[in-house]
């Protein structure tokens, strides 16, 4: 059975390190990179989570097409993971997408999750917990990353929560031979 796993987390909470760890033990794993080095401290923090992660893995370099970039995948991995949604989302809110592109990308992530031939993790940011946005582009991303992650998280069997370094469980994958109807559902 294909596994799909939201990781969510605050800043250095160990999201990244953790989703790394489920993987670490697979030989085709497919690393899915949305950031891209705009300044010194994004390229330092690149380098460092290359180093953090087995070199044998693949690595792809997708700040925009993501669904697109999944679907190029198909035979090349067993397992992909995608780090990270947060940077995903601000990138289309930079490049000036429209609300509603923004949110149909999202559900078609969440589309893809259930159809994949592979296992995924998706790293993403819990930012509705921090401080209120003071700027009505902070909070547009706020709201935007918390629709998308709600989607996702309805989409993925898993969802775990990093705090502090330390994974808390959300939601579990459902028992064999229980059906999703048995389980409550996520909020869209």
């Amino acid at each position: 059975m294909r596994l799909s796993h939201l990781i969510l987390g605050g800043a250095r909470s160990g999201k990244s390190r953790f989703a790394v760890a489920q993987l670490v033990s697979r030989s085709r794993v497919a690393f899915v990179a949305t950031a891209q080095a705009g300044d010194r401290d994004m390229a330092q923090r690149i380098q460092r989570h290359r180093a953090d992660r087995p070199p044998h893995w693949e690595t792809i370099e997708e700040p925009l097409d993501l669904v697109g970039a999944l679907d190029k995948l198909d035979g090349r991995a067993d397992a992909v993971l995608i780090d990270c949604v947060t940077v995903w989302v601000a990138n289309r809110l930079l490049r000036g997408d429209a609300d509603e592109v923004i949110l149909g990308q999202g559900a078609a992530l969440a589309a893809f999750i259930g159809r994949r031939p592979w296992d995924v993790v998706l790293v993403s940011n819990e930012v509705g917990e921090g401080v209120h946005p003071e700027t009505a582009q902070g909070l547009r991303f706020r709201d935007f990353l918390g629709l998308v992650n709600q989607r996702l998280a309805a989409a993925c069997d898993q969802v775990t929560l990093m705090v502090a370094g330390l994974p808390l469980t959300i939601k579990a994958p459902v028992a064999t031979g229980a059906s999703r109807s048995d389980v409550a559902q996520q909020a869209p």
